[in-house]
C-alpha cells in the first residue's frame, strides 16, 4: 500500500511538472515584457519629437508670424499629446490607446503642415536653425516609424501566442489578454493626389 502511495505521488509531481512546464507562463511573462519594452521605445521616439517641437515652433514664429493658425495648432496638438497620461495601462485598454495613437496622428498632421507653411518662406529655409530641426525632426519620424514596427511585431508575436493552447488557459488563470495594436489612420487607404498645375 505504502509504495502505491509513494508511486502516485511521484506519478501525481512528474505530471503536475511536465504540465507546468509546457503552460507557457515564463514565456508568457517574456513576450509581455519584450511588448512593454517595444511600447517603452515607441514613447522614447514620441517624446524626443514633442522636445523638438518647440524649438521649431519659436524659429518658425520669427518669419511666419502671419501663420499663426498653423503654429497654434501643432503647439496645441503637442499639448494634447503631453497632457495624455501614458503608462502600463495604455497597453490593456484598447480605447486608451487609440485616443494616444490618434494625438499622436493629430501631432504629426500638424507638423506637417508646419513644415509646408516654410515653404513659403526662402529666409526660414535657408535658416541653419531651421534645416538643423527639420533634419532632427525627419530623423525622429523615420526612428517612431521603426519602434512602431517592432511593437507591431513584438505585439503580433505576444498576441499569437496568448491565443494558442495551453497558453491561452494559462494566461486567462493569470490574467493576460491580448494587446492592442497600431493600425492605419483613416484616410491613408487612399493614394495622395499629385497636381502640377
Amino acid at each position: 500500500m505504502m509504495n502505491l502511495l509513494k508511486k502516485t505521488a511521484v506519478t501525481t509531481l512528474l505530471a503536475s511538472t511536465l504540465l507546468f512546464s509546457g503552460c507557457g507562463y515564463n514565456t508568457l511573462q517574456a513576450k509581455d515584457e519584450a511588448v512593454t519594452a517595444s511600447w517603452s521605445e515607441v514613447q522614447n521616439q514620441y517624446q524626443r519629437r514633442a522636445d523638438l517641437v518647440p524649438n521649431l515652433v519659436n524659429v518658425v514664429k520669427g518669419y511666419a508670424k502671419h501663420e499663426e493658425q498653423v503654429l497654434t495648432e501643432v503647439t496645441q496638438a503637442r499639448s494634447n499629446v503631453a497632457g495624455l497620461k501614458v503608462d502600463q495601462s495604455v497597453l490593456e485598454n484598447p480605447e486608451l490607446f487609440k485616443k494616444y495613437q490618434e494625438a499622436q496622428s493629430q501631432l504629426t498632421g500638424s507638423l506637417s503642415r508646419l513644415i509646408a507653411v516654410s515653404e513659403n518662406y526662402p529666409d526660414l529655409k535657408a535658416n541653419e536653425q531651421f534645416r538643423d530641426l527639420q533634419a532632427q525632426l525627419e530623423g525622429t519620424e523615420n526612428r517612431i516609424a521603426v519602434a512602431r514596427n517592432r511593437y507591431i511585431t513584438t505585439v503580433q508575436d505576444y498576441n499569437t501566442y496568448v491565443r494558442q493552447f495551453p497558453q491561452v488557459m494559462t494566461a486567462k488563470v493569470i490574467g493576460m489578454h491580448e494587446k492592442p495594436n497600431f493600425s492605419a489612420e483613416a484616410g491613408t487607404e487612399k493614394a495622395p493626389t499629385v497636381s502640377f498645375n
